[in-house]
């Protein structure tokens, strides 16, 4: 409004109007709001801004609740208070406007798309915001109330709204912007991992809700598996260092770290694995998927390229379907992973799965498919 009103005649008042509603020319007023929100006392500086660096590069949109819990932590300490979290009304009014919640009251979002594009080119505004998200996250995961929570029987939800973000978030951030404190708490929560309340939430959103069912919490599962999953190399090689740690080890599903390595095509971090001598490249899952089948299945062409190299990795591993690297990479229409293993003679492409289905029908349907969808 103040933009608007400061045009003297209504020609130029509607002129503004116009720029602005099509999100151009609102550099200055972000300007002079960031200037506002930082002449606040520190306090409430310091909270509002950090509230739009969570809003900015969160790998979603955050509820209320997860916002103000998510505030709250201060990076290192092992014990929180629920005194400590400010009201979602504080923090808005630190953001200056800057931040509204949506109608619907359920998240926390920049009042105009204009202002995620005006703040992700100003990178200076934030101090290594991954980094800082990451750590505040596994300080959350190490915290005494969420090793509280993973205690058989423990029912006390009051600080569990950012559970979900952090367990299933975490790795993302830290892939992004690593640092030496982020890996001290990985390393921390990975001690205690197993049977870490988060390990439940994280392999039931990406293996579906019954995959624990009502087993207990452990599942085999531990901190190699969880940071190759995410792919943060720093992790994965403190760990691979640690003599106790079995980089062939099985969780539940039969899957090596390399497996959800080659699952998420984290080249960095198969490249660590890799380059121990006592990794097993061709250990399948309990479907009977190695890691090449998966990288195939999944189109992470460099990383089947890099598998192909290697002399003790057969490219024509069958699961217990009879499917092969190839045929999971053309059901999938991964052309450039299907010319690949093409053009290896080492390679059978017309090997017949369960279903009497090669990859050149496999192919063949991906094509139809295609086809009826344009």
């Amino acid at each position: 409004m103040d933009e608007i009103l400061q045009e003297t005649t209504i020609h130029g008042r509607r002129k503004r109007l116009g720029v602005i509603a099509d999100g151009s020319g609102l550099g200055d007023a972000y300007d002079a709001t960031l200037a506002r929100i930082k002449a606040q006392s520190i306090r409430r500086s310091t909270l509002g801004v950090a509230a739009l660096m969570w809003i900015c590069h969160s790998e979603r949109p955050l509820g209320a609740e997860e916002l103000c819990q998510a505030l709250a932590i201060e990076i290192g300490w092992v014990d929180h208070s629920a005194d400590n979290v400010p009201s979602i009304r504080t923090v808005l009014s630190c953001c200056q406007g800057l931040a509204v919640k949506d109608e619907d009251g359920s998240t926390v979002r920049l009042i105009h798309f204009t202002l995620q594009e005006y703040l992700t080119s100003h990178p200076n505004l934030f101090q290594s915001p991954h980094a800082t998200i990451a750590e505040t996250c596994l300080t959350y995961l190490n915290s005494r109330q969420v090793i509280d929570l993973s205690a058989p029987g423990f029912q006390n939800t009051q600080y569990t709204a950012f559970l979900d973000y952090s367990a299933l978030h975490w790795g993302t951030h830290m892939k992004k912007e690593p640092s030496a404190l982020g890996t001290a708490f990985a390393l921390e929560l990975f001690s205690h991992y197993e049977r870490h309340i988060s390990v439940k939430i994280l392999l039931e959103h990406t293996l579906g809700q019954n995959f624990l069912g009502s087993t207990p919490r452990s599942s085999g599962f531990g901190g190699l598996h969880c940071a190759s999953m995410f792919g943060v190399v720093e992790v994965v090689k403190a760990l691979v260092e640690i003599d106790s740690v079995d980089i062939n080890r099985v969780d539940d599903t039969g899957a090596t770290p390399l497996i959800w390595a080659s699952r998420g095509g984290h080249w960095g971090v198969i490249e660590v694995l890799l380059g121990r001598k006592d990794i097993r490249p061709d250990l399948p899952d309990d479907c009977g998927r190695t890691p090449i089948s998966w990288a195939a299945r999944n189109g992470h062409e460099k990383v089947v390229e890099l598998f192909l190299g290697r002399q003790e990795i057969n490219p024509n591993s069958a699961d217990y379907y009879l499917q092969t690297p190839i045929s999971h990479a053309a059901e999938n229409g991964h052309e450039a992973v299907v010319n690949l293993l093409l053009g290896r003679d080492d390679v059978h492409p017309d090997t017949p799965d369960i279903w009497c289905q090669t990859a050149f029908s496999y192919a063949s349907r991906w094509i139809a498919s295609q086809s009826k969808t344009t």
